[in-house]
């Protein structure tokens, strides 16, 4: 059974929203989910001013009006161009490589679970090189570098996805974070 999932990207924050999930995708189900991210207290989309979206028969009319009366313009990207969406195409990668192609789902309810956990991790937990290789939603808190000791980290889908928490503590100056290994339990820096 195929399933699409919804999802939109805050461009200047970075921040992913699942829309939902559906096995027939229709326009009336489209407007609905959007209707939840343009909430006024709390839609990741209340004070957007352009939607860029592809050429899906999905965003016709009625989705072009339901954005006017939102005050947000609808920007349709030209046929056949990836680049021009590239920061939809990354996350469309990343949670393949990191989640789907790990996991089978056995069934609709596993994959909402799968898809909103992945979502939960790359909001708050993954570091991203466009905006300096930093955590988007961590509160990054400065830290003595003298400090050595246990690095703590945290576990999501049964292990497969770790991550530090987001206070970076008892790091090494000299210890990389990509040179941590999964599994190890201490971050040793090259020259000791």
């Amino acid at each position: 059974m195929r399933y699409q999932v919804l999802f939109v990207i805050d461009l200047k924050s970075r921040r992913v929203a699942i829309a939902g999930i559906v096995r027939d995708l229709h326009q009336a189900w489209v407007l609905n989910a959007l209707r939840g991210l343009f909430d006024p207290i709390d839609g990741l989309l209340r004070n957007a001013r352009y939607l860029i979206h592809d050429r899906d028969p999905l965003f016709g009319a009625e989705f072009t009006q339901f954005l006017r009366a939102r005050a947000t313009k609808s920007v349709r990207l030209p046929s056949r161009s990836p680049n021009l969406h590239a920061f939809a195409e990354r996350f469309v990668g990343s949670i393949r490589r990191e989640c789907l192609a790990r996991v089978i789902p056995l069934g609709e309810q596993h994959l909402r679970r799968l898809v909103a956990e992945y979502a939960e991790h790359y909001n708050a937990e993954r570091n991203h090189q466009g905006v300096g290789n930093r955590l988007l939603t961590a509160h990054e808190r400065a830290v003595s570098p003298a400090v050595v000791g246990p690095v703590n980290r945290r576990e999501r889908l049964g292990g497969l996805l770790s991550s530090r928490p987001s206070p970076v503590s008892r790091r090494s100056p000299r210890c990389r974070p990509w040179a941590v290994r999964p599994r190890s339990r201490y971050c040793r820096s090259i020259r000791q």
